[in-house]
């Protein structure tokens, strides 16, 4: 089962101000916590009793907290990869690698007697990940996350992003990324543009970003880098999470009618799967509604991600529900504009796959 997460910054934080806010995300159905300890190396002792007591209260909550070290943090507290004693003290479930070890060590760790899960970067690519199994690494204490990025333009390229984690997929091993949104308050580092994975998130809300990861198929956890972000921003995110089904925004065009809004909003929408690669069609909402008159309104040449319904000129087809992937002549002005997806949502629209069910929600 796919889980949500939200990030906390002990070094940054107060107790009573996490607390309130792992109370609020435990509420609304978040279950793992990500922290940090790389920016504290260098005065480690200063604040482990700090991150101890959030993360036993996160426990609590019955929510499961991942650190992310570095073999620097190692050194500073004297530790080996060999014993997670620490760790399991900490009251941790994971231990993220941010830049790892050689393979070895990792796969070492993973049978360590606490059950601390190990959790390695994604994002490092090439064939980390096949060297950690090749040591005969348990992959019941093995997971993967992706890197946030927090400066513009550094974020991965979306292929090389989803090509590393299919890499993890393919050892049916659990992922997660992460999202961000500018209602946050903070995150590790003094610069941030938004902290996330790939940089094709940068510019898209937070909804769009959820929806985006789930789309792949290959991230199964998804965590809010920023501390502290909106508890609208919380509830959103958690409705789109949890939600069954994708849900594209559309901005209706000034022309649209009752009957037109109805066609779209109060229907679960079922792309056909036997496409053309030109739209998305939505074939049902001509059984329930081709018996009714849909006069020609807005029939000018149709773009990618027009709304469209078949009017009155459309024969068979009238009633039907098509959303464009290319742009095309609305031959014979059969089809309506009746809105269109909202820009930030387009990037969806390749990822919905024909049988899948989807629905259109007004902006």
């Amino acid at each position: 089962m796919s889980e949500l997460g939200i990030s906390i910054y002990p070094s940054k934080s107060s107790y009573e101000e996490m607390a309130a806010y792992l109370q609020q995300a435990a509420d609304l159905g978040y279950t793992r916590i990500f922290t940090s300890m790389l920016e504290v190396a260098d005065q480690p002792d200063e604040t482990v009793q700090a991150f101890k007591a959030i993360i036993a209260f996160g426990n609590q909550l019955g929510m499961r907290t991942s650190i992310d070290v570095n073999p620097k943090l190692f050194t500073a507290l004297n530790l080996r990869y060999e014993d997670m004693g620490f760790f399991a003290d900490l009251g941790v479930w994971s231990v993220r690698l941010d830049e790892g070890f050689r393979g070895y060590e990792e796969a070492q760790m993973t049978h360590n007697p606490y059950g601390i899960v190990i959790e390695t970067n994604i994002s490092r690519g090439q064939h980390y990940i096949d060297l950690i199994m090749d040591f005969g690494a348990n992959k019941n204490c093995l997971i993967g996350s992706h890197n946030f990025y927090p400066l513009a333009h550094t974020g991965l390229d979306f292929d090389y992003f989803m090509e590393t984690a299919h890499q993890y997929k393919s050892y049916n091993l659990r992922t997660a990324a992460f999202v961000d949104t500018p209602s946050g308050k903070f995150g590790p580092w003094p610069i941030s543009d938004l902290m996330v994975s790939s940089e094709v998130q940068r510019t898209l809300p937070i909804t769009t970003q959820v929806q985006l990861l789930k789309a792949t198929g290959l991230i199964d956890d998804i965590f809010i880098s920023s501390s502290f972000i909106s508890l609208e921003d919380l509830q959103t995110v958690a409705e789109i999470f949890f939600a069954t089904i994708p849900a594209l925004q559309v901005e209706f065009d000034k022309k649209v009618t009752p009957l037109e809004k109805a066609i779209a909003l109060d229907e679960v929408q079922l792309y056909r799967g036997d496409y053309s690669g030109y739209m998305m069609r939505s074939s049902q909402t001509r059984v329930k509604y081709g018996k009714q008159s849909i006069p020609a309104t807005n029939t000018s040449s149709i773009k990618r991600g027009d709304i469209t319904i078949g009017n009155d000129q459309a024969g068979q087809y009238r009633g039907e529900l098509q959303v464009a992937l290319q742009d095309r002549p609305n031959l014979g002005e059969r089809h309506n504009i009746i809105g269109k997806v909202r820009d930030a949502d387009r990037i969806l629209l390749d990822l919905i796959q024909p049988w899948q069910s989807f629905k259109l929600v007004e902006v």
